[in-house]
């Protein structure tokens, strides 16, 4: 049985070495947030054992390994900073002392190693097309529908305002191409001008049906939050952005 084992957070292009490579995915929860809890299945399709690393953090290097004998591991596949036991006391010497060991040399862009913290820092800083990169894929939030102000409706256009079920990165405040329930969209992140509260909203650009569940797929960061001196010109350059959207060329869809 060949184990890959790893935190996943994001499903990356490097934990994709990994995955390939394994029969079964030992994924380690350590408080993800680009793909929390079980988001991370869209993309392992394998079987898996999922450990929270709050209830194994007090094993010794010993008990995980005898936990790994127990599924009849004969190659372990991790990446070259894998550390287990408590204290981190454990690593790939100890591992190659019962099984076949290989470990996957980080992987680059650009001269950038491919690691989540590092992609969290793109979303956060609003470089989507490079935090998309390095995930091999387009970067997601997930929730469900609450009550808006009711403002956008009546004066504006429309939007749905979601409530995160998870704690998602959330990108740096900004208006973004999105798609959301596979729908082309516009999404906004930051505190309202109108009442000053934080809110994630998102006007669908197309005809669809109101779902609950509310999924939202960035694709391009378009512009900075600003205040707009009346309602009139935000509605403007609502227009405008929407012109954009639909302008834009979705890929990877």
């Amino acid at each position: 049985m060949k184990i890959a084992i790893g935190g996943f957070d994001g499903v990356h292009i490097a934990h994709q070495e990994l995955i390939k490579k394994a029969d079964k995915i030992i994924i380690i929860e350590k408080g993800s947030s680009l793909t929390p809890g079980f988001d991370r299945l869209e993309y392992i399709k394998k079987p898996f054992d999922f450990l929270i690393l709050e209830k194994i953090k007090h094993q010794t290097p010993e008990e995980f390994i005898k936990y790994l004998k127990k599924l009849n591991a004969t190659k372990i596949i991790i990446g070259e900073d894998f550390r287990f036991g408590k204290n981190r006391s454990g690593g790939i010497e100890e591992l190659k002392k019962y099984f076949y060991v290989e470990v996957i040399k980080e992987i680059k862009i650009n001269g950038i190693g491919v690691h989540a913290k590092t992609i969290r820092n793109f979303i956060k800083e609003g470089k989507i097309k490079t935090a998309n990169k390095f995930l091999g894929k387009n970067y997601k939030i997930k929730g469900i529908q609450i009550k808006g102000q009711g403002l956008g409706s009546k004066e504006l256009v429309s939007t749905i305002n979601i409530e995160l079920f998870k704690p998602y990165t959330i990108p740096k405040s900004g208006v973004y191409i999105t798609k959301t329930n596979g729908f082309k969209s516009l999404t906004f992140i930051g505190i309202r001008s109108t009442d000053n509260n934080f809110s994630i909203e998102t006007h669908i650009l197309e005809n669809f049906r109101v779902n609950k569940f509310i999924q939202i797929e960035f694709f391009d960061f378009l512009r900075e939050n600003k205040k707009f001196d009346s309602l009139r010109e935000l509605k403007k350059q609502i227009n405008m952005d929407i012109k954009i959207v639909k302008n834009f060329i979705f890929q990877n869809t």
